[in-house]
Formats: structure tokens, sequence, C-alpha cells
């Protein structure tokens, strides 16, 4: 185990740890242990529909690539990375060994476009989603009450956005050149309709597993907060200072959920929650693992 590894494991651990300490950690605790297993088990299920999802969405982006993966090789990569990007910090490590193992198709350059193409849909669904309902919440009068931190943040968020899309757009060189040939073909008019309604599927299935999880442990948020924290919450797994988001996601839980009327102490319970969910839902990937493992020593 590297430093760097070791650090980020630190990381998460200490950030746990100093939250459970500034907040009530025993109430929070407590909700955990009265959490209803009807809503655990529906976030389960979502997250797992979500998973079949993202396989769809990362099959179609490949076909339109020259890439053929069929459905279970599909699912069965997926289950591999969300393994790997649960276990290792920023979440992507585990794509790019998808890539890496889909190449034979086209070549490695086709392989990673697919899967960052296909992971750009998803985040852009997230966010547009966001930034739809931040829009909603701060023209209609007497809705969700966002203070200037938030409201900097998500604009900050938008304003990223925006140099990515000028950046995809308009960057010289060979490579930008490819990506932006490689986007038109994976997001055409045939099948941008299809595109958009599995990244919304995604990202709704996201949202909705954080909200039987916050359910679960005691508290329902109103639309207006599941629409507008939510993705901000779910977005700090993506920061690669921690493992698989731990501690920043518990964080940002506790620090949003005063805003939808609740306490932070129940952000954290839901954010712990989700996380191990989560962490359930993939476990079909260790599974996926072992038998791997199992054909190549019987080969050997």
């Amino acid at each position: 185990m590297t430093t760097r590894r070791l650090l980020q494991i630190g990381v998460a651990l200490a950030l746990m740890a100093l939250l459970w300490m500034r907040l009530d950690g025993k109430a929070a605790l407590h909700l955990l242990r009265e959490a209803r297993p009807g809503w655990l088990i529906a976030a389960l299920l979502i997250l797992s529909a979500q998973t079949l999802l993202s396989a769809a969405r990362w099959r179609l982006t490949a076909r339109q690539l020259g890439l053929r993966i069929p459905p279970s090789l599909a699912v069965r990569e997926y289950y591999l990375a969300q393994i790997v990007n649960q276990s290792l910090p920023g979440g992507v490590l585990g794509d790019m060994g998808r890539a890496v193992r889909s190449r034979r198709a086209a070549g490695l350059t086709r392989a990673a476009e697919a899967v960052v193409i296909e992971r750009m849909a998803g985040q852009a669904a997230i966010f547009g989603m966001m930034l739809t309902a931040v829009l909603a919440v701060t023209l209609v009068p007497g809705g969700l009450g966002l203070p200037t931190a938030v409201l900097g943040l998500v604009s900050a968020i938008a304003a990223a956005i925006l140099i990515l899309t000028l950046a995809l757009l308009y960057l010289p060189g060979e490579r930008m050149r490819h990506l932006r040939i490689a986007v038109g073909r994976s997001m055409g008019r045939e099948v941008l309709p299809l595109q958009i309604a599995l990244s919304l599927g995604t990202a709704t299935a996201n949202l909705l597993a954080f909200d039987a999880c916050a359910r679960a442990t005691g508290t329902a948020l109103p639309l207006s907060a599941l629409m507008v924290l939510v993705p901000l919450i779910i977005t700090t797994m993506l920061l690669p200072i921690s493992i698989s988001g731990w501690g920043l996601r518990e964080g940002a839980a506790a620090a949003l959920f005063p805003l939808a009327g609740a306490s932070s102490e129940a952000g954290l319970a839901a954010s712990i929650a989700f996380g191990l969910v989560f962490l359930v839902s993939t476990l079909p990937g260790i599974a996926i693992l072992l038998a791997t493992t199992r054909r190549r020593v019987s080969r050997d």
C-alpha cells in the first residue's frame, strides 16, 4: 500500500472522527440503528437498477464509436469498475480499467473515449437537474432558501461546466478534435433521445437512492432539497482526497441537511446509510472478480 493511499484512508478516517466529535455521534448512530429495512432495500434495488442503466448507456456510447459490447459483458465490467471505484480514491480508476479491458474491438483510444463520454453524460444529467432546481427555488418565492455560500458553489460548478464545454468545442489539437468527433457520434440525432433518457434515469436513481436512505433514517426530504442538495452531496465522492468519498460526503450532508429543516446528525446518518448501501450494491463485482480469478487459475 502506497503512502498516498494511506494518506487518503487517513483523510477519510479523520473526517469521520471529526464529524463524530463535532456533531452528536450517538444521535446519528441511534438513527442508523433504527433505520427501516424496507427503505434500505428500496435504495439497494434502485442502485442496482442504476448500474444496469449505466451499463446500457456505456454499450450505446461504445456502439456509436464502433465497439460492440454484449449486454452481459457490459454489466460485468460495470460491476468490476464499481468495486475498484469503491476501493480507490477519485472514483474513476475502475473506469480506466473498463476502458483497457474493452479496447480490443477498436483500440484503447476509442474505448477510453466511450468510457469518458459515458461518465460525462451521467454527470451532466445530475448537474443539469441540480441547476434547473436551483433556478426554480431561486425564482419561486417561498421555496428552499439557499445561502450565499451554496449559491456561490453552484455558480462555480456552472462556470466550470461552461469552461469545460468551451474547451471541448474550441481547444486545438488532434486529441481534442478526435474527442469532439466521438462526442458527435455518440450523441447523434438517432440516439440522443435514448442517451438523454438513460442519463436522466441514472441521475434520478442516485437521488432516489439517497432519498430512500434518508427516509430509512427518519428524514423525508422535500423535493426541492432532493434536487438541489443531494447532487452537491454526491458530487463530493468524485474528489480524489478520500476513499470513495467517505468523510467528504458525510460532511457535505451534515452541512446541507439543516437547509432542508433537518439536523446535521440526520444528514450524517443518511449519508453513512447511503455509503453502506452503495457498497453492498457493488458486491456482485466481487463475485465476478473471484470467478474470473478462478478461471485464470484453472487455465494455468
